[in-house]
C-alpha cells in the first residue's frame, strides 16, 4: 500500500503497519551504469515486495539523493552530507511517530547511507528511550539476502560491491537500454590483508574509510563484464523474497521487555 494515497483521516486507522522508506542514491556507477542505479534497484525490489505486503505495511516515495561524499571526486555524483542525511532520516521518522506509527523500516540500496541511516536511528530510539512498543530498523536488500546471494550458483563475485557484476546484472534486467557492457570495467585490488578488502570482495573485519577515487578508477568494483540479464533475474527473486520476509516479521514482533 502506498502511503502517499492515503488521505490524512484514514492515517489513524494504519498505524498498526510498518511504514518503509526505501533509500536510493544519485551517484557515479562505473563507466557503464546509470547515475540512479541503487535508486532504480530499490525502487523495483519494493515495487515487487509491496504486491505481496499489502496488508501489513505502507511504502513512503523513495529519498533518491544518498550520503555519496566518497563519489563526489566522479562528475554527475549528487550527494548530502552525513550530517544532513541523518538529520533528514530524524525527522521524517519522527513525523512518522508523531502520527501514531511504531514500526519503521528504512531499506536500504546504497552502502553509504548505513552510516548516517544507523545514527538517526540511535538518535531516534534514544529520544524515545521510554517507548518500548517502538521499532525503528535499519536495513539493506543486499544484506539482508546476503547468504542468498551468495547461494546463487552462476555469479563469480558473491556478494553485491559497486557497479559489479551484481549491480549490472540487476540493470540488464531492468533497463538493459541504460547499459553499456562494452565499457564496463571493474576495479579488483591486490592487496594482503587478513582483516581490510578495499574492494569489498570480501567483508572486512575492520574499518577503513577511503574514497572510491582511491580504489577504483573507472568507479567500478568487480567483475561487471560478466554481468547477464538472467543473473539479474535470480538476484532479484532472491533479494524481494528476503526484504518481504524481514517486513513480516518485523511487523509481529512483539513489545520488547528486558529479561
Amino acid at each position: 500500500m502506498e502511503y502517499g494515497e492515503r488521505r490524512w483521516m484514514e492515517i489513524p486507522d494504519l498505524t498498526d503497519r510498518v511504514v518503509v522508506l526505501p533509500l536510493g542514491s544519485l551517484e557515479q556507477h562505473g563507466h557503464h551504469l546509470p547515475l540512479l542505479t541503487d535508486s532504480m534497484i530499490c525502487d523495483e525490489i519494493v515495487a515487487r515486495a509491496r504486491m505481496q505486503l499489502d496488508d501489513v505495511a505502507l511504502f513512503l516515495p523513495l529519498i533518491w539523493i544518498g550520503a555519496s561524499e566518497h563519489h563526489s571526486r566522479f562528475p554527475g555524483t549528487v550527494s548530502v552530507s552525513q550530517e544532513t542525511y541523518t538529520d533528514l532520516l530524524d525527522e521524517i521518522m519522527e513525523s512518522l511517530i508523531s502520527s501514531g506509527f511504531t514500526r519503521i523500516l528504512l531499506l536500504n540500496a546504497h552502502g553509504g547511507n548505513a552510516l548516517p541511516g544507523r545514527s538517526a536511528l540511535y538518535r531516534v530510539q534514544l529520544r524515545h528511550r521510554d517507548r518500548r512498543d517502538l521499532w525503528l530498523v535499519f536495513a539493506t536488500w543486499f544484506e539482508l539476502a546476503a547468504q542468498q546471494i551468495a547461494a546463487v550458483p552462476v555469479l563469480e563475485q558473491e556478494r553485491v560491491t559497486h557497479a559489479c557484476e551484481l549491480e549490472t546484472s540487476l540493470v540488464l534486467h531492468l533497463r538493459p537500454e541504460l547499459v553499456d557492457l562494452a565499457a564496463a570495467r571493474g576495479s579488483r585490488v591486490s592487496f594482503e590483508s587478513a582483516f581490510y578488502s578495499p574492494d569489498s570482495r570480501w567483508t572486512s573485519r575492520v574499518t577503513v574509510t577511503r574514497p572510491t577515487d582511491h580504489i577504483s578508477e573507472t568507479g567500478s568494483y568487480g567483475y561487471p563484464e560478466l554481468a547477464t540479464a538472467e543473473k539479474g533475474g535470480a538476484l532479484l527473486e532472491v533479494a524481494v523474497a528476503e526484504v518481504v520476509a524481514c517486513v513480516r516479521e518485523v511487523a509481529a514482533w512483539a513489545v520488547f521487555e528486558p529479561r
